[in-house]
């Protein structure tokens, strides 16, 4: 596995601003980044915040907001201990900012606190500026004693307790954001997090205490995974428990592993958008890193004669922006690189290599990454992966979003032939909504749509006017239902393709559809005539059908008449003649009866959920990935009994895997890591390499060649590919077990 390198190249705007109001605290917190760590520039600071750089700050913020134009920004009042600032001071503070933002972006203002002041007076000033606060408690009485004293050793405990109760009052909880907790490895977790959750928090973060190389972290049983076996314990404690409580880090881990982003700087390869303000206005990059050496944080900026755009584009900022770039080679070839992130920053620290390193927590980190991925088990599995039903209605659901998609982005543009269509398809689905789903699940109907909308998206007008299809939709949905509603279809061309059913020539632009037994009346200006739908009859060709080829004998359409199937990598057949279309329904029983001959099973999973194939020209190979709903197919017509089989299954098994992706995470980040590929001579993205090894298990297993090398190599590098959620690495499992049985 290797990376792309590919790096952030644009300035990313800051979004979190970290506003130091006072540089004191009135705690003296032994594992404190700030006052024990190696940077002390605290000393040179002013205690607390000055009005000029107050009012400074606004208009740094307000310039910001509005050139990058931010719907709203986030702002954390801190510290030292911020409440040493005094309420007054502090609302003036909020009223300076939120008036300097006014009109340019909304404000999230927040306060970290250690909790000890806070009271009536304070809540009031955040409650008329909606400040959400943040308190600092390492757990139970004795859990918090170890480091979170006052500098003559008294407890803060009861001063905490105090606060918090204050906040969970039921006028002031509107403002409790949550709890911060540094762990302490002497501490058991599960006492810590019944502490913790029974203060009731909207949210929990678990801190690791910071560390780097040159200072590694406590491992009071020297082993080399203190915290992932603590974390464990505690996760399981909260899982088991029905997770009461958000806890922020276990959240992430769990989003991460099934595609979702990172909830935290200190795990994922999310670019980092925060900033520091310093009481005297300097501008620095995040705390931890004073944890590092001394000026670690330094940027040389400040609000004065600085624009955030100025800090954001200096080079330790933007290191830290880099995603999989910024991370070092070890991480870089990881298969959990993308929910650790190579850890927080600071942690990564070495003074003979700087920040181009694992993470101190390195192994903690992996194990944990790994064992709640085994604890999260089917519940971080896409169910569409084993339950052909689920992935079916998603695929469904998926369908009829993209059609209200487009009905919202016509708005009200589509004119009256869209409208009245709109009108039926509702009604047809009141009356005979089987009806309507047939034709919807058409797959060529996820064709138009899609086609459709990338044509609005890009500003130009679809290929053309979306009430053609949509009316003969709803005229098909009539017919096939047998409903009494009337139906006007608009025609292209003088033709019209009623999805599912066929395609009636006629040589006007409009005409009226009403259902009859075994087929429909068709009104054209004053005339009206019957059409069966087993034809041939006048001007109608009859979609064909290949009989007991689905699913337990289930009929697939044979469909070379719609007008939107030209949607795969090689064009389509016209209409076959009828002893063309013969000829290939013939080669067709052949080459499924070859598959059930040859391996039983994979003929059967290639029946199931088939429904439509389309005839393209060529002799090998299927069409490639068609961009069409579930169940099409398209398979060269003038191919050999053999060609036609391992078209019909490596075709079946590519739409199979493209259907589980469209509706399920199976990777993220794709092509930032390359892959060597067994087939094609040359590293890959994991799609390509996922999409080969999925058809190339099938194929070697037809083929009965017993060479299977190839595939097992492919399913090694998938297997540590970092990009794979924990869905993709269910398919792989699944993959895994195939190639077993069938080789």
């Amino acid at each position: 596995m290797e990376s792309t390198g590919a790096g952030a190249a644009r300035l990313i705007p800051f979004r979190e601003f970290v506003v130091k109001v006072h540089s004191r605290c009135d705690l003296a917190c032994d594992h404190c980044y700030v006052y024990e760590h190696a940077d002390q520039s605290w000393r040179q600071r002013p205690a607390v915040i000055s009005e000029a750089v107050a009012e400074r700050i606004a208009e740094r913020l307000a310039e910001h907001a509005d050139a990058h134009a931010l719907p709203s920004v986030t702002v954390i009042l801190h510290g030292g201990e911020p409440l040493l600032a005094g309420p007054a001071r502090l609302r003036r503070l909020c009223e300076v900012l939120t008036r300097g933002l006014d009109g340019v972006a909304g404000l999230d203002l927040r306060i970290h606190t250690n909790g000890l002041r806070l009271d009536e007076e304070f809540l009031d000033v955040f409650d008329a500026y909606g400040v959400k606060v943040g308190v600092s408690l390492d757990g139970d009485r004795e859990a918090n004693d170890r480091h979170r004293r006052f500098a003559n050793g008294r407890t803060s405990h009861p001063l905490v307790l105090k606060a918090l109760g204050l906040l969970g009052r039921e006028r002031h909880r509107h403002l409790y954001q949550g709890l911060l907790c540094t762990i302490d490895a002497e501490n058991d977790p599960r006492a810590v997090l019944d502490a913790l959750t029974a203060l009731a928090p909207p949210r929990i973060d678990f801190l690791l205490p910071h560390a780097t190389w040159e200072t590694p972290p406590a491992r009071p049983d020297g082993r080399p995974d203190t915290y992932a076996r603590w974390l464990l314990e505690a996760f399981d404690h909260w899982d088991a428990q029905g997770r009461p409580v958000p806890v922020r880090m276990f959240d992430s881990l769990l989003s991460t592993l099934r595609g979702g982003p990172s909830l935290t700087e200190s795990l994922g390869l999310a670019p980092t958008d925060l900033v520091v303000v310093e009481t005297d206005g300097t501008l620095e990059q995040a705390d931890s890193l004073k944890t590092a050496h001394e000026g670690a944080a330094a940027t040389g900026f400040d609000v004065f004669r600085h624009s955030f755009d100025e800090v954001a584009a200096h080079p330790g900022i933007r290191a830290r922006q880099l995603g999989l770039a910024g991370v070092s080679a070890p991480c870089r070839a990881c298969p959990v690189v993308r929910s650790c992130g190579g850890g927080l920053y600071a942690h990564r620290y070495r003074a003979a290599t700087g920040f181009d390193n694992p993470s101190v927590y390195c192994t903690d980190l992996k194990e944990l990454v790994e064992r709640v991925e085994r604890r999260a088990g089917p519940a971080a599995v896409a169910p569409e992966t084993a339950e052909p039903a689920v992935l079916a209605a998603s695929q469904q659901e998926l369908t009829r979003v993209l059609l209200v998609r487009l009905h919202e982005e016509l708005a009200g543009s589509g004119g009256a032939d869209w409208q009245r269509s709109w009108e039926l398809i509702t009604a047809v689905e009141a009356e005979a909504p089987d009806a309507l789903d047939a034709v919807l699940d058409h797959p060529y109907t996820r064709t138009w749509l899609l086609g459709a909308l990338d044509a609005l998206r890009q500003g130009r007008p679809p290929d053309e006017p979306p009430a053609f299809r949509l009316s003969a939709l709803a005229a098909a949905a009539v017919v096939r239902g047998r409903s009494e509603l009337p139906a006007r279809v608009v025609l292209r061309g003088g033709e019209l393709y009623l999805p599912t059913l066929g395609l009636l020539r006629t040589g006007g632009t409009a005409v009226g559809i009403r259902a009859a037994d075994g087929g429909f009346h068709v009104r054209e200006g004053g005339t009206q005539r019957r059409i069966a739908l087993s034809g041939p009859d006048l001007g109608w060709q009859p979609v064909r059908v290949w009989r007991g080829a689905g699913a337990g004998g289930a009929p697939v359409a044979l469909d070379d008449l719609d007008p939107y199937r030209d949607c795969y990598s090689r064009p389509p057949r016209p209409r076959l003649d009828r002893a063309g279309a013969e000829a290939w329904r013939r080669r067709l029983d052949a080459a499924r009866a070859l598959l059930h001959r040859t391996a039983e099973d994979l003929a059967r999973e290639t029946e199931a959920g088939l429904t439509t194939l389309t005839p393209l020209t060529g002799r090998r190979g299927p069409g490639g990935g068609g961009r069409c709903g579930p169940g099409a197919l398209g398979v060269p017509c003038a191919g050999g009994v053999r060609e036609t089989a391992l078209a019909l299954l490596t075709g079946r098994r590519r739409a199979r895997l493209r259907e589980l992706t469209e509706v399920a995470d199976l990777y993220v980040l794709d092509g930032e890591w390359l892959h060597e590929s067994p087939w094609r001579g040359r590293p890959v993205p994991v799609s390509v390499l996922l999409a080969d090894a999925h058809a190339r298990v099938a194929v070697e297993a037809f083929r009965r060649s017993g060479r299977g090398a190839d595939v097992e190599r492919a399913l090694d590098r998938l297997s540590g590919a970092a990009e794979l959620t924990a869905t993709g690495r269910a398919v792989v499992a699944q993959l895994r077990q195939e190639f077993e049985k069938f080789l």
